[in-house]
């Protein structure tokens, strides 16, 4: 009992290796290193998209928040170039960049005399470009976070497959089992696959809550246009009626 105490000591010893950050670094292989690297590198992306998204949502809520009563007040009491410089000022606001284009389509037929359903139609299709182009800039980078999401376990676990070849490398080379002849290399296979981890969780956790509030925009933007176009058909009926 003893012997195999001493022994399972030995083992241990022998196998005794730094566990913290920067030995493992030492320990890994050139492969190993370009996969964490690669890893960072990803991370470090994802991580700027989350903040630039952010930002970008939460400045467009806020503006939008403030936007919609005071253009709302412009165009009942018929102000259209009052709503214009309202959505100027709000110019991070998605319902401002929308409603910008449909107002400033119908404002340049607003010198003839009546105003024809085909001209209510280019409104609306200016209208539907602005959201569009709108909804573009909201997705900028969330395909980048998909991507991450789908594929840095993938780098991870080529990291794994290249820290376990080096494992049976060591073992081949050490001519034994001992736990020092694979320390190594399951430190690399095991760094590998959580920096994979770590990188694809967040990427994709970001990546549907951003999706969800850029479907909610889209249903904002639509609201939006469908008003504006109401509108535009009831002025154009008062103006036909005078």
């Amino acid at each position: 009992m003893l012997y195999t105490k001493l022994i399972g000591l030995m083992l241990f010893q022998e196998a005794a290796v730094g566990f913290d950050m920067l030995s493992m670094w030492r320990a890994m292989g050139f492969a190993a290193k370009a996969v964490v690297v690669i890893l960072f590198v990803m991370s470090a992306w994802s991580i700027g998209v989350m903040i630039d998204r952010y930002l970008a949502y939460s400045a467009a809520r806020k503006q939008s928040r403030t936007f919609a009563p005071l253009v709302a007040g412009a165009l009942r009491e018929g102000k259209m170039d009052e709503a214009v410089r309202v959505a100027e000022r709000h110019k991070k606001s998605h319902l401002a960049k929308v409603v910008t284009a449909g107002l400033q389509e119908f404002q340049a037929h607003q010198a003839s005399s009546e105003i024809s359903g085909e001209e209510i139609e280019s409104s609306k299709r200016a209208l539907d470009r602005a959201s569009a182009i709108v909804h573009a800039e909201l997705k900028r980078g969330l395909s980048g976070l998909a991507t991450i999401g789908a594929t840095a376990p993938f780098v991870g676990l080529f990291g794994t497959v290249v820290g376990i070849i080096n494992a049976f490398k060591g073992i081949s080379q050490a001519q034994g089992t001992g736990l020092a002849a694979v320390a190594g290399g399951i430190s690399e296979a095991l760094v590998a696959t959580a920096i994979g981890l770590f990188v694809a969780v967040p990427a994709v956790w970001a990546y549907n809550y951003f999706t969800n509030h850029v479907e909610a925009f889209d249903v904002e933007m639509d609201n939006s246009a469908s008003e504006l176009v109401d509108y535009f058909i009831k002025r154009s009926g008062a103006k036909g009626r005078k």
